[in-house]
């Protein structure tokens, strides 16, 4: 029996059907999802996600995806996915064997990365797929009549998503830059000439996301001004075991197994959003530790890394003799 399966889960999930799949580019596909019991879907601000879940044969995948379709819009609700070869198996799942007719259940959305309503201008920076959140968000923006502009860097034509899409929607707010052309975003000029008000949202490759905000930062930018959002992927590592107090549990997490997906394995119903390392709601008390925690998060200050008292189960691991959580 799978354990994933079998287990008593008290997240709301909200069955959907799966619609229509389209292929954007030679690596991404879009997915359509529309409530099996034909209900509203609950609303949701540019920014959300949902956590969708795959029953991969033995294994219960969860991934976080951006929505992509307009807010207010409770018929349908709209995610991409990227092909990653080199992945755990989310998105070769989704590529591989989801088709038209098959149901999923996803989580209820929820927005870590919402455009602030103090902002007097909203500057986006995207790269490769983390340009999904952002159309939610420009049409939320859009509908609300508030100054924005976009900054995307892509691959290659080929390889953006979205491209026409945006410049016919959006114009002259949206400016694309393209690897193969040399093409590069003028960051610092751009971050300088910014009206007092501004706030930076980005999201992308985790280099990208450092850079902007690294940037931001030398150039004096207000903290609560700036914005990022990346899911990380749980690492892969030698196995380990944990023991869970609360319920008397010693659990082995594998090799290609996060420390929550273990934890779920086990029949233990663990918080979690995001389930990438950004939000700290499965933050957990370390009770005893003898050996190394393997911090994968960014939420968790250095100094609560260092302390060892606390842990991100989502993306985090251990090596050493005993680790001992308050679960």
């Amino acid at each position: 029996m799978n354990e994933n399966k079998s287990r008593s889960d008290k997240t709301p999930k909200i069955e959907v059907r799966v619609t229509e799949i389209h292929d954007v580019t030679s690596e991404i596909k879009r997915f359509h999802f529309t409530p099996v019991d034909g209900s509203a879907l609950p609303n949701f601000s540019g920014g959300a996600h949902v956590v969708v879940e795959m029953e991969d044969g033995p294994t219960l995948r969860r991934n976080p995806y951006s929505l992509m379709s307009t807010p207010g819009d409770k018929a349908c609700y709209t995610i991409s996915v990227r092909r990653d070869e080199n992945g755990r198996g989310g998105s070769l799942f989704m590529h591989g064997k989801v088709k038209p007719g098959d149901v999923l259940k996803i989580s209820h959305p929820v927005n870590l990365f919402p455009p602030d309503q103090r902002a007097r201008k909203h500057l986006l920076f995207a790269g490769g797929i983390g340009i999904t959140p952002f159309m939610a968000m420009m049409a939320q923006l859009s509908e609300e009549d508030r100054p924005f502009e976009l900054h995307y860097a892509v691959r290659s034509d080929e390889h953006g998503a979205y491209l026409d899409h945006l410049a016919e929607r959006h114009g002259k707010r949206i400016h694309i830059y393209r690897d193969n052309k040399g093409e590069a975003i003028p960051l610092s000029q751009l971050l300088s000439r910014q009206p007092l008000g501004t706030h930076l949202y980005v999201c992308g490759p985790g280099g990208m996301i450092n850079w902007v905000l690294s940037t931001a930062r030398n150039q004096g930018w207000p903290e609560q001004n700036l914005h990022n959002e990346q899911f990380l992927a749980p690492a892969t590592g030698s196995p380990y075991e944990i023991t869970l107090a609360q319920s008397g549990k010693h659990i082995l997490v594998g090799t290609h197994q996060s420390m929550l997906e273990a934890i779920e394995s086990a029949g233990v119903d663990a918080p979690y959003l995001c389930r990438g390392g950004a939000c700290g709601q499965c933050e957990t008390r370390v009770i005893a530790c003898d050996g190394t925690l393997l911090h994968n998060d960014h939420y968790l200050s250095e100094a609560d890394k260092a302390s060892g008292t606390k842990v991100m189960p989502c993306v985090s691991r251990f090596e050493g003799r005993e680790l001992v959580l308050d679960l």
